[in-house]
């Protein structure tokens, strides 16, 4: 997090008597708790049960860009106790271009503090905006927030800050992706939930593909199914609903071999536009194999050293280089 305005939020408290000597790692591998894990039972729209399917015909080459964002916070300075954060956020679409990946637009980048304005002094609120920064309130002020002006923790405070950032770098993929959706027929690979974007999820064009599986949206003999989907399977078609997120239909996809590792190891899930009502079981069907097909067509070269390589597929890997080199 080397850029010239992370340089400028240092100088802006170098000079208080508090001023932090080392600033340590990101608040994304020291404060964000797991999500708690959780099963929600789904309906079957490609049939009547969730089985394995095997993906006989081999990988075909059907997207044409990659879409995702990075993140990163830290806490810069304390105010008497209170963490006062910069975030930077940022947001691509990578698109392939005569066997060569290219950036299309322009990334959204943006850098700003996040500050809970009613726990700071009003003097270091306006410092920070006369010194050309972007705030963010993080205050609370809900009745059930859990924590008062009097007593706040410190590390709630950051959590809400953090949370803030995540909320923000959302924003930019899915700008990117609706401005994509809204003007491209092209097929677009998402890293990550198309459910959070009404125009996006109805997108035929749009794929999302999830790499964590805190949520399972199987149950039962469903949920042995997913896990014990060999390599090349994909398991039956469901709707997926979500709490203000708009329903979409999603599989789970097996792209590397779990034999001796964890039952999550190398399973994407899936999120494409829900099928017209009057689609047939086995047009339903057709069409998550063919959008396997194109996933497991993105498998080489391997995405390493990265340690999720197991399920990364090169082009998010190449969207994140391009993120990472606008941080140096």
């Amino acid at each position: 997090m080397a850029d010239a305005r992370f340089r400028d939020a240092q100088r802006l408290f170098q000079h208080d008597a508090a001023a932090l000597r080392d600033l340590g790692p990101t608040l994304e591998t020291t404060v964000t708790p797991p999500e708690p894990p959780r099963v929600v039972q789904s309906d079957v729209i490609e049939s009547t049960t969730v089985r394995a399917h095997r993906i006989v015909d081999p990988p075909s080459v059907g997207f044409d860009a990659f879409l995702d964002g990075a993140q990163e916070s830290k806490v810069i300075h304390y105010a008497d106790g209170v963490p006062i954060v910069f975030g930077r956020i940022a947001a691509v679409v990578r698109q392939r271009v005569l066997r060569r990946m290219v950036t299309w637009k322009r990334p959204l980048c943006r850098s700003r503090l996040y500050v809970p304005r009613d726990l700071v002094p009003p003097t270091l609120w306006m410092r920070a905006v006369d010194a050309g920064f972007e705030l963010v309130d993080t205050s609370d002020r809900r009745t059930d927030a859990g924590w008062t002006a009097d007593d706040p923790h410190p590390f709630v405070l950051a959590q809400r800050a953090l949370d803030a950032v995540k909320r923000d770098r959302e924003a930019a993929e899915r700008q990117l992706a609706e401005e994509w959706c809204a003007t491209q027929q092209d097929r677009l690979f998402i890293d990550g939930s198309i459910a959070t974007s009404d125009r996006v999820a109805a997108a035929p064009n749009a794929i999302g593909i999830i790499k964590s599986h805190r949520t399972l949206y199987v149950a039962g003999a469903a949920m042995r199914v997913v896990q014990s989907l060999p390599v090349n399977h994909r398991s039956s078609v469901i709707r997926v609903e979500a709490y203000h997120r708009t329903s979409v239909a999603s599989w789970y996809l097996r792209i590397r071999d779990s034999v001796g590792q964890d039952p999550m190891w190398g399973l994407l899930r899936v999120e494409t536009a829900l099928p017209d009502i009057a689609a047939s079981p086995q047009a339903i069907a057709d069409h998550a194999t063919v959008i396997s097909r194109w996933i497991l067509a993105e498998l080489m070269p391997l995405s390493l050293p990265d340690s999720r390589w197991d399920k990364m597929v090169y082009g998010i890997r190449d969207c994140e280089e391009f993120l990472r080199s606008l941080r140096a």
